[in-house]
């Protein structure tokens, strides 16, 4: 009769912990489930501040870091003069054209218009940046030359300029602000907070207005790679090297700033 008793007795014990962990174990399940469920991800930040969506109330580029004179893509800006097969130099009158504007570079790609939240937010940031020594193009028109001039191309080369823009580096990332809470909060950021993978640059300008950066005359040496490159993509834009970055059958000529008229 005692043993039996004990026995009775140890069941009973065992009955109660397995139910009174169980609720606990439940809880611990749902509660990152419902986190994850009404929270804003990285994705649906940028397209919301893209967008200016109405649901929210506010959407701002936080810089972290910055970088000045940075240099922009190499792009040329004349139509390209073909001298192959000549033995003479000659002497061309070139077309030369450029533009900047501010741009901006996410991990998604977006366009933001300067009316909404987060490109006034462009603004205001470029406006922190803008001093009496580096005068910043801030917003999203563009800026530029267009001029003409003449240079020499040499013989059995192809000839046309090449420019790349001079520009101000500022990383950071988005935060958006929302009008309704989603899982007890109303901020969230792209792509993280303290990130800066968001970049916006922010072209340089001289002090009459020119865009500063760097002007050049490029000619490639005609019958080699980088020449039959050019003419088989008839003559279109295309990827090119930096200044005094071609190799040794190309050679740049840098034209001073100077010698650009003012917009």
């Amino acid at each position: 009769m005692t043993r039996t008793g004990r026995k009775g007795h140890h069941r009973s014990k065992k009955k109660r912990v397995v139910i009174a962990m169980a609720p606990l174990v439940a809880v611990a399940v749902a509660v990152p489930l419902m986190n994850q469920a009404g929270a804003a991800t990285p994705s649906e930040v940028t397209r919301d501040c893209a967008q200016n969506a109405a649901k929210l109330d506010n959407c701002e580029f936080v810089d972290v870091q910055f970088k000045r004179d940075s240099l922009g893509s190499n792009k040329r800006v004349s139509t390209v003069t073909d001298n192959c097969g000549s033995t003479s130099a000659l002497s061309k009158a070139f077309s030369v054209s450029a533009s900047v504007t501010r741009s901006v570079t996410l991990e998604d790609g977006f366009t933001a218009s300067a009316d909404s939240k987060l490109g006034n937010s462009f603004f205001e940031i470029g406006a922190k940046f803008n001093t009496t020594e580096i005068d910043l193009k801030r917003d999203d028109t563009g800026t530029g030359f267009d001029f003409s001039r003449t240079d020499t191309v040499q013989p059995d080369h192809l000839g046309f300029f090449m420019w790349s823009e001079k520009r101000t580096d500022v990383s950071g990332f988005l935060k958006a602000t929302y009008k309704e809470e989603q899982d007890g909060q109303k901020v969230f950021f792209s792509p993280s907070e303290g990130g800066t993978s968001v970049h916006v640059f922010y072209p340089q300008l001289l002090k009459n207005g020119t865009p500063d950066g760097r002007l050049w005359l490029r000619n490639v040496k005609c019958g080699t790679a980088q020449a039959n490159g050019i003419q088989n993509s008839a003559k279109s834009l295309r990827a090119e090297p930096g200044f005094g970055e071609g190799g040794a059958n190309v050679s740049d000529v840098e034209i001073p700033l100077t010698e650009i008229p003012a917009p």
